[in-house]
């Protein structure tokens, strides 16, 4: 029973325990070592990563390497600065000191700031140009271009050294022999590749005649050996080309900011070249297909045509029957005119006005008289015995009748010689006053007839004459042409 007798007091200690250190001393003499150890830089892979916590806002995980881990802390503040998020299995630089709680007596390394080492380093500056690009619109849909479905002259810009520019060959013979292929030879990996790269695109581009497109191939490779394509001037390159760029870089899963700046991405060379050349197979499917379309659309076209014809034929019918039964009725209607039918029926009708006229005018006039002679016997029988008072008035009524009559006689004069001298032109112009001088006028079935052309031998004829129609069929057609020939 240490530094205690049987009856309980406390008994003094022995040497052994003079030379002992408290619990405490023993943690405070540790964290002092590890104070005196200067900020250092550790490289290893994070693990059990845990944080921010939801209330302090602290990180807490540990970083390994093949042998032994650490835990690390990394503060709130501390970690706030990040450019990236820490997650596990990344290999990355931290950079702080030792620290160890005294409560529980566990070191621990506090990271005042990390970065990512390795090929986590290589990937955010590929993120970060990434990001930059994607900004200024280089990666845009809208800014790509269409490569054209049969490409037939197609350049290829890779190593000529390796199994690419084969298999690119290969699968374009393959799939259709009729596309011309150009090989522009260049670095795909190592120093001064891009450059180089980016010479063999300017090289392509300047062909003559151009190139459907460029083909941007190399196999694959690890992330390292793909950072050529990540490279920001071959990028810009790739963007600026005259020509569409398809890129075919790598395997499935690997893409490159080439990948994302092209005008098509394909996930292998062999994808690439098979992308820009369709199969013999595939253009006599897509032809025959096109053809079949074509010749229903044609179909359509006629069948269309053809309805909207008989339509507007039926229409036309339509208008055309209303537009001549229109002429016709009109026609008829003239036809039916009494100055047609009976020309002297304008002339009789004027001279029956005028005989009625006349004998309004006569019978007025005989009314008058009628009238001046009761009034004259009124006046006689008023100045019945003297003599010379009617003598004037009887004189009167005689020149009153003289200028009656003749008033008479010139108004119906005037009209009468107008009438006469117009029924003397109308006498003159009616077809029957030629007639009466022996004339005739031939009809054929379309009508009146002007031409001897217009009669063959045997069609029926009809001739009219002053005083009715004759009948007969044409025996014999000779013309005035006939005759001056002869």
């Amino acid at each position: 029973m240490n530094g205690w007798n049987l009856t309980g007091t406390a008994s003094a200690p022995s040497n052994a325990d003079r030379g002992a250190l408290s619990v405490s001393q023993a943690v405070d003499m540790a964290a002092g070592a590890l104070d005196a150890i200067p900020q250092i830089t550790v490289l290893g892979e994070v693990t059990g990563f845990r944080g921010p916590n939801a209330r302090s806002g602290h990180c807490y995980f540990q970083i390994k390497d093949d042998s032994c881990a650490m835990d690390c802390i990394i503060w709130k503040g501390s970690y706030a600065k990040r450019t990236f998020d820490l997650r596990d299995g990344m290999q990355v630089h931290l950079i702080g000191q030792f620290n160890l709680y005294k409560a529980v007596g566990k070191m621990s390394f506090v990271a005042r700031s990390f970065a990512l080492a390795g090929e986590g380093l290589l990937r955010q500056q590929v993120a970060e140009l990434a990001a930059k690009l994607q900004r200024e619109g280089l990666m845009d849909d809208a800014r790509k271009r269409r490569i054209p479905a049969f490409c037939s002259r197609v350049a290829v810009v890779t190593s000529l050294s390796g199994a690419v520019i084969d298999d690119v060959k290969r699968t374009l013979r393959r799939r259709n022999p009729l596309v011309e292929l150009i090989c522009v030879g260049s670095k795909v990996q190592g120093e001064g590749a891009p450059a180089e790269l980016i010479e063999g695109l300017r090289r392509a581009a300047s062909i003559d005649p151009a190139p459907d497109c460029i083909l941007l191939v190399r196999g694959g490779g690890s992330f390292e050996d793909l950072m050529t394509f990540n490279d920001e001037a071959l990028a810009r390159a790739v963007a600026a080309c005259p020509v569409p760029v398809v890129t075919g870089i790598g395997h499935e899963p690997d893409n490159s900011i080439c990948d994302m700046v092209g005008d098509r991405r394909c996930s292998t060379p062999t994808a690439a070249a098979e992308s820009v050349a369709p199969s013999m197979a595939e253009l006599a499917d897509v032809l025959e297909a096109r053809s079949h379309r074509l010749c229903r659309a044609l179909d359509a076209t006629v069948l269309a045509g053809n309805a909207a014809l008989d339509t507007a034929s039926r229409r036309a019918d339509r208008a055309l029957g209303a537009h001549l039964a229109r002429l016709r009725m009109a026609l008829d209607a003239a036809a039916s005119r009494p100055c047609l039918t009976r020309p002297d029926a304008v002339l009789e009708q004027r001279g029956a006005d005028l005989d009625m006229t006349q004998d309004r005018l006569v019978a007025a006039g005989i009314r008058m008289q009628h009238r001046m002679r009761e009034r004259l016997d009124v006046l006689a029988s008023r100045f019945e015995g003297s003599t010379s008072g009617l003598a004037p008035l009887r004189h009167e009524l005689a020149l009153s009748a003289s200028r009656l009559e003749h008033a008479g006689a010139a108004m119906t004069g005037r009209a009468a010689s107008e009438l006469a001298a117009q029924a003397g032109k109308l006498d003159a112009l009616s077809p029957l006053k030629v007639l009466s001088r022996g004339y005739s006028i031939a009809y054929g079935e379309g009508g009146v007839a002007t031409r001897a052309g217009a009669f063959a031998p045997g069609d029926a004829l009809r001739v009219r004459m002053a005083d009715g129609m004759v009948y007969g069929t044409v025996s014999q057609v000779e013309s005035n042409e006939d005759r001056t020939e002869n």
